[in-house]
């Protein structure tokens, strides 16, 4: 049976329960196993590589800026030392709306913002970036 692949267009970012629909684009659902070596005495003809932890790498969110700065404000708290995790899901769905997969980000926060790039000479769109750091990654 043939496995259909989908357009990665068709997505949403939930933040804290609130949908985002305003995301250009997401990257870092992004799993890792450390591989941990382990040498055993008197045989030289290979390395045990056992597995290890799993890390998780932060998301990247992108989007055109709005006149909302509630990310940048989101990044500011911490920078104060005020921590508001906040659980934050993408949701990817088919052509008719139906929801493929959920990737849940539990407790997220943000670790970095980036603020438009300008350019007398380009019209593109204003773009902000957040980056969030989070405890776990969930298939839902």
């Amino acid at each position: 049976m043939p496995v259909d692949s989908y357009p990665n267009c068709r997505f949403y970012v939930e933040i804290g329960g609130m949908a985002q629909a305003v995301f250009t684009e997401v990257s870092g659902l992004q799993l890792e196993m450390e591989v941990m070596e382990y040498q055993e005495g008197g045989n030289n003809d290979f390395v045990h590589r056992l597995p290890g932890r799993t890390k998780s790498s932060n998301l990247t969110l992108k989007r055109g800026m709005t006149n909302s700065n509630e990310f940048f404000q989101w990044y500011a708290e911490l920078a104060q030392g005020k921590i508001t995790p906040k659980n934050v899901s993408v949701v990817m769905y088919d052509v008719t709306g139906n929801v493929l997969a959920r990737w849940n980000l539990i407790k997220a926060y943000p670790v970095k913002w980036i603020g438009p790039q300008f350019s007398a000479h380009d019209a593109a769109a204003a773009v902000e970036t957040l980056e969030l750091a989070h405890e776990r990654l969930e298939l839902a």
